[in-house]
């Protein structure tokens, strides 16, 4: 079974692979990653379980940055668990759900539609 460490060498080769524009929206990203999101995540989305989210972005992207020092920087939370329960139901490989989560976390953040999501996981293959 893929470690943490597994998925996030997995994650970090994803994200060296997407546009640069796409990468530039969340300068100095970090990504981690996690068995489960937190309790008081699950909670404060309303999930019905830990197995409900695969990743999430927390931070201001760079375009909505406020000119000021001190803010946290920008985090993707990729959830090991749930995306390997994912990737046992589906004929995706497991490099390629990863990168759709990452994706679909920046993506969602800045308003992308998922045709230009399809559009950026596409140009990272």
């Amino acid at each position: 079974m893929p470690s943490l460490a597994d998925i996030e060498a997995l994650a970090a080769k994803a994200y060296s692979r997407l546009p640069e524009h796409f990468r530039a929206l969340c300068e100095d990203l970090v990504i981690r990653v996690e068995d489960f999101p937190t309790a008081a995540v699950v909670d404060a989305m309303g999930l019905h379980s830990r197995y409900d989210l695969l990743g999430l972005f927390q931070g201001i992207g760079v375009p909505f940055r406020p000119d000021v020092t001190g803010i946290m920087p920008n985090m993707i939370w990729l959830y090991r668990r749930p995306i390997l329960a994912y990737w046992y139901d589906r004929a995706d490989t497991l490099p390629a759900i990863v990168t759709h989560v990452l994706v679909h976390e920046i993506g969602h953040h800045f308003g992308f539609s998922d045709a230009d999501m399809a559009a950026i996981e596409a140009a990272a293959d």
